[in-house]
C-alpha cells in the first residue's frame, strides 16, 4: 500500500507513538514503504498521584516497539501546554454547564500544533499518527476524509485542525479496519499486538468521573424536576449530567409514575434545575436545527443549500442535513431527521461525502 509518492529511504517521518497498536502497526508500515522511521512519545498529564493515568505504561510499551523495530525514540513532555490549552478549557465548559470533548481540542491544540513543530524541528519531512482517517493532497491544500473503517473513523476527532497543519501529515493506517491492524501487528511481531485499546480521557483513567471532578469543581447541589416541575429529587451538580442520560438519577419509585427509566432532558441554569422525564425521546431532547459558535472550515463548499452530512458526536452515523453560515460566523444545521441529546460544548462536524469540511461548537439545539 502506497502512502505517498514521495515515500522514500530519504524522506524522514516522525511519528506520534503512544503505545498503542495503532501507532505501532502505524510505524511498521513506513518502515516499509522505506521511509526513515523515529518515534516521540507525548507527555500530556502529570498530575495524577494515584496511577489512574497509564503514561508510565505507555511508554515503556512505546520503548518495546522502538526496539522491535529499531528506531529512535524522542519523548517531549507537553503537559503544561496540554493544561493551559485542553484542561482547563475543559473545566471552563463545565463550570458553564456545557459537555466538552477534550479529545477534540487535544488534536487541535496539542498533537497539531506543539507535537507537528517538535517533530518538524527534529528534522521530519512527514509527521505521522496513528490517527484512523486519510488525508488527499489537492492542488488547493489537504483535504480531510473519513477512514475506510467507519466503525473506527477519528475524522470526527480532527475536524478542528486548522488546514496547514495537515501539511506533511500521513495516516498510514487510515485504509485499514481495526482486525486487519490487529493481524499486521502479529504477523510483524510487535510486541503490544495483545495490547487493548485505551478508552476515556488520560488524565481521568479508570476513576470514577464524579469524584475526579470534585477535585477541581464544587459541587451545586439543585433539583430534579419533571417537565411539569414536580421535583423528582435532588442532582449533585449539573456537571456531573448529560442530555440523554439514563443511569446514575437515583429517582426511585414515585406516585403516579410509570415503572420506566428517567432520563435527563435540559439543565435549567438559571435555576440550577434538572429536568427528566420517562420519555425516552422527550420533544426537548430532539432537535431538528443546531446552531454553532463559529464554525472551524477546512474546506468551505462551493454552495450552501445543497444536502451534506453531518454527525454530533463520534460514531454517529451520518446524518443528512442542509446548513447556512449565520452572522459572526456562526453555521446552522436543519437536519432531515431530529437529532436526540444535542449538547453544548459538544461538536458538529460537517462531511461532504468522504470529505471532512470541519466542525464547530453546539450553541443551541431546537
Amino acid at each position: 500500500m502506497s502512502l505517498h509518492p514521495r515515500s522514500s529511504a530519504a524522506a524522514q517521518v516522525v511519528v506520534g507513538l503512544s503505545g498503542g497498536v495503532d501507532s505501532a502497526v502505524a510505524a511498521w508500515l513506513l518502515k516499509e514503504q522505506g521511509f526513515r522511521v523515529a518515534a516521540l512519545f507525548m507527555v500530556n498529564w502529570t498530575e495524577d498521584e494515584e496511577g489512574y493515568c497509564s503514561s508510565a505504561e505507555d511508554f515503556q510499551s512505546a520503548r518495546a516497539v522502538c526496539e522491535e523495530l529499531d528506531i529512535p525514540l524522542h519523548r517531549v513532555d507537553f503537559s503544561a501546554e496540554y493544561r493551559a490549552r485542553v484542561f482547563d478549557r475543559f473545566l471552563a465548559d463545565y463550570r458553564a454547564g456545557k459537555t466538552p470533548n477534550p479529545d477534540v481540542l487535544c488534536n487541535r491544540e496539542v498533537k497539531f500544533q506543539p507535537f507537528r513543530e517538535h517533530a518538524l524541528r527534529l528534522g521530519a519531512d512527514f509527521v505521522a499518527t496513528g490517527h484512523y482517517a486519510r488525508i488527499e493532497q489537492s492542488p488547493d491544500g489537504p483535504r480531510l476524509l473519513r477512514a475506510v473503517d467507519d466503525n473506527k473513523d477519528q475524522s470526527y476527532f480532527l475536524a478542528a485542525v486548522a488546514r496547514r497543519h495537515f501539511e506533511r501529515v500521513l495516516f498510514p493506517i487510515g485504509g485499514l479496519s481495526k482486525p486487519m491492524v490487529r493481524e499486521i501487528a502479529r504477523r510483524a511481531g510487535l510486541p503490544n499486538h495483545r495490547r487493548k485499546d485505551s478508552t476515556g480521557i488520560c488524565f481521568i483513567g479508570e476513576r470514577e468521573f464524579r469524584g475526579f471532578l470534585t477535585q477541581y469543581l464544587q459541587p451545586n447541589p439543585g433539583p430534579m424536576e419533571d417537565a411539569a416541575g414536580r421535583v423528582m429529587g435532588e442532582h449533585r451538580g449539573l456537571m456531573y449530567y448529560t442530555l440523554g442520560q439514563r443511569r446514575g438519577l437515583a429517582i426511585g419509585g414515585r406516585s403516579g409514575a410509570r415503572e420506566a427509566p428517567w432520563y435527563v432532558i435540559a439543565k435549567d441554569l438559571a435555576r440550577n434545575a434538572l429536568l427528566v422525564s420517562q420519555e425516552e425521546n422527550h420533544p426537548r431532547l430532539m432537535s431538528h436545527r443546531i446552531v454553532t459558535a463559529p464554525f472551524h472550515w477546512i474546506r468551505r463548499p462551493e454552495a450552501f443549500g445543497q444536502p451534506l452530512s453531518a454527525r454530533i458526536r463520534h460514531r454517529q452515523a451520518l446524518q443528512v442535513c442542509t446548513v447556512q453560515p449565520l452572522a459572526d460566523d456562526a453555521l446552522e444545521a436543519v437536519f432531515e431527521q431530529p437529532q436526540r441529546a444535542a449538547a453544548a460544548g459538544q461538536y458538529l462536524a460537517l462531511y461532504d461525502g468522504e470529505e471532512c469540511l470541519g466542525c464547530g461548537e453546539i450553541a443551541q439545539a431546537g
